[in-house]
């Protein structure tokens, strides 16, 4: 089935359309004028009615197509599997730019005339639009007659490019949902994932999961999923031996990255290792939400105040959805610059957009109005954020009882902990009690969950299980939902006794936990110390303790390493100070290579400690928390219980004038309350 790429965009624009859309509408959705969409669609027609499909253009409505169910399937997957015959402007220039990045030697401008199907002349003119680019890459574009053409430039700059080019034109389901089916029908998503190396990508994935370490708690989804296409780019430049050469990486390997490479087997050069250990060092942190969210509090802040305006006009709570704001966030500041440039914003979802959501518009718009007076705002931008706070309110839609889930998953932990990550921020209201094998899964009473969600087929009655991909996709968040309230709730509620949890623990499963809880509470509890300390003048900045407070500890480890346990706390304290609300209390704390055990210690101040340079962040107390990198689940669980106390009037008190007995006792049995009740365990009467 021949489609140049346009007739193909067109097609695809048609084929998810219900109602008519407008020739206007359609212009703007490939970036091509009204003339040009109606000349498309007169050869797009027969094409459509060679597999039984109509192409209606109703004057004064739009156009739309129709067929059969059968006809619409049978065209889709045939659509779907052929190739395009024409490459756009913009995809000629992937490809071109790939080309250069992956050969060492020069390219004959024909060659790449000849495999895009285009004239020379234009494979010259995509090159002068690239070479910009490339420079600014750090990249040099040369072209000799007779020689041919290449680029020039370190091999930190090419993959610093490769990188680039993965995060702007792949997507979840490209990276993570690819490598089942080998097949990639699209040649510019199949080139891409040969230059990241999908394979490295998937035992990258795998390798940073088994290593235990919180990124998806401390990383936005695009944070981490960059951090993955850079070291996937690096060990697949590496295997084609393009290689490091300049001596500028002055660290050693990281204790991290060397546990990395322990996992994936792997030996590199020295400089190799240097390199690896600062990208990880750098791509370890929230980098984008350290932008955003530290160094534009304005941007945060608007974003808060939309949301909470739009919560008063729902009557409800959107701020418990993380996505929202992120997504926001992410939005609003490149489109609200485009508007202060004076580009045109297109939303060719617009009439749709006020239909389905006309109350939902209208607020917005006020909202908007109210949040950013100083901005002149068009109903196309409106109707983005419309779609934003509209897919919250569909993640939040409370289902009638709890739901509990299993998760089945056999590629690996990584994909097994991604759909779950996924999952807990897209459908907070589902409950994930255990990730099991499928052998196990199927063999679970069904008194113990509520649905099993798997990413494989499972040899189970369709109303017992749903399968989805690692990415869940919007389409599969929808299908989640739909598939919980047509059947999983349409099942009888789980029994009293099933909810008190007679069947879920065996008495041997309960004391075996309640010994593993007891043990890291006693080694936590045991080490806790109090320190009361007067503060120097010209001491108060926080940077100045830390070495001090680090060797109260007392600990040889700590004290071997004070300097890196400093800084990486410096590092977490930058992203955000923990100051409890209403109190001078602080929460200092951050999990690290070089620390061996959990940690807990109370710092108590005769005058304030500055947190911030210009001391508008101060506390007199600190509670610091150290916690190893690799940290077993129910240790963090705890720390976790002990960090949500901090909100407690009483354990506040006691944190300022308390005595390290009373803590600990206060502390102790706030987790005996919290064991018993995570163990679900009765006393006898």
């Amino acid at each position: 089935m021949k489609a140049s790429t346009r007739q193909r965009r067109i097609i695809e624009l048609l084929l998810g359309q219900k109602h008519e859309i407008t020739a206007a509408d359609i212009a703007d959705f490939v970036g091509a004028s009204t003339r040009t969409v109606h000349r498309e669609l007169s050869d797009i027609e027969p094409l459509l009615a060679a597999n039984g499909i109509v192409l209606h253009r109703i004057a004064g409505l739009g156009i739309r197509i129709e067929a059969d169910n059968e006809a619409l399937e049978r065209f889709k997957q045939s659509f779907d599997r052929s190739d395009p015959f024409e490459y756009s402007a913009e995809e000629r220039k992937i490809i071109i730019f790939c080309r250069l990045l992956e050969h060492d030697e020069p390219l004959k401008l024909f060659s790449l005339a000849h495999e895009l199907r285009v004239t020379m002349p234009t494979v010259s003119h995509d090159l002068d639009e690239l070479e910009e680019t490339m420079l600014r890459q750090g990249l040099t574009l040369v072209r000799r007659r007779g020689y041919g053409v290449e680029v020039n430039g370190s091999e930190e700059a090419k993959r610093h490019s490769i990188s680039l080019l993965a995060l702007n034109h792949l997507d979840d389901s490209d990276l993570f949902g690819q490598f089942q089916d080998q097949t990639v029908t699209n040649p510019i998503i199949a080139q891409l994932l040969d230059m990241i190396g999908k394979e490295n990508f998937k035992k990258l994935e795998q390798a940073l999961w088994e290593l235990n370490v919180d990124w998806p708690d401390t990383l936005t989804e695009s944070d981490y999923t960059r951090m993955l296409i850079k070291l996937s780019v690096a060990l697949t430049r590496i295997e084609h031996k393009c290689l490091i050469t300049e001596q500028i990486y002055g660290k050693d390997s990281s204790p991290l990255l060397n546990s990395l490479l322990n996992i994936l087997r792997l030996q590199l050069p020295v400089e190799e290792q240097r390199y690896l250990s600062e990208l990880l060092g750098n791509e370890a942190v929230a980098q984008s939400s350290l932008l955003i969210h530290h160094d534009d509090m304005s941007a945060i802040e608007g974003v808060k105040q939309l949301i909470r305006y739009v919560e008063k006009q729902l009557h409800m709570s959107l701020m418990e959805d993380r996505s929202l704001e992120e997504g926001l966030i992410q939005h609003i500041k490149p489109a609200f610059q485009r508007i202060l440039d004076g580009i045109a914003i297109r939303n060719p979802m617009l009439v749709q957009i006020k239909k389905d959501y006309s109350s939902l518009f209208s607020i917005m718009r006020s909202g908007v109005q109210e949040v950013y007076p100083q901005l002149k705002i068009p109903d196309e931008e409106i109707g983005y954020l419309v779609m934003h706070f509209g897919a919250s309110l569909e993640r939040l839609k409370p289902f009638s009882r709890k739901i509990r889930a299993v998760l089945v998953c056999t590629s690996g932990i990584g994909s097994s902990k991604l759909l779950a990550v996924k999952i807990a921020k897209r459908l907070p209201q589902i409950d994930l009690i255990g990730h099991y094998s499928w052998y196990e899964a199927t063999r679970l009473p069904e008194s113990r969950y509520d649905l099993i969600i798997s990413t494989v087929d499972l040899p189970l009655e369709p109303n017992r299980y749903i399968k989805l991909s690692p990415m869940l996709s919007p389409e599969e968040t929808n299908q989640l939902r739909s598939y919980i309230e047509d059947i999983t709730l349409k099942k009888a509620a789980p029994s009293i006794a099933t909810e008190l949890g007679e069947t879920v623990q065996s008495p041997m499963d309960r004391l075996l936990l309640l010994q593993l809880y007891s043990g890291i509470v006693l080694r936590l509890l045991d080490g806790f110390r109090v320190h009361d300390l007067a503060l120097s003048v010209g001491q108060e900045p926080l940077e100045k303790q830390l070495p001090s407070m680090l060797s109260l500890v007392a600990k040889p480890y700590v004290d071997k390493h004070t300097e890196k346990i400093a800084e990486q706390l410096l590092e977490r304290e930058r992203l955000g100070s923990v100051v409890i609300p209403d109190t001078k209390l602080a929460l200092l704390h951050t999990r690290s290579e070089w620390i061996e055990e959990p940690l807990l210690v109370l710092f108590r101040y005769d005058r304030p400690l500055d947190l911030s340079e210009d001391s508008s962040i101060q506390a007199l107390q600190l509670l610091m928390m150290l916690g190893p990198l690799k940290l077993d689940k129910y240790s963090l669980e705890l720390l976790s219980e002990i960090s949500a106390m901090l909100l407690l009037p009483d354990l506040l008190t006691l944190l300022e004038n308390g005595d390290a007995a009373s803590i600990q006792l206060f502390i102790s049995r706030k987790l005996e309350s919290y064991i018993k009740t995570k163990l679900e365990w009765r006393e006898s009467s």
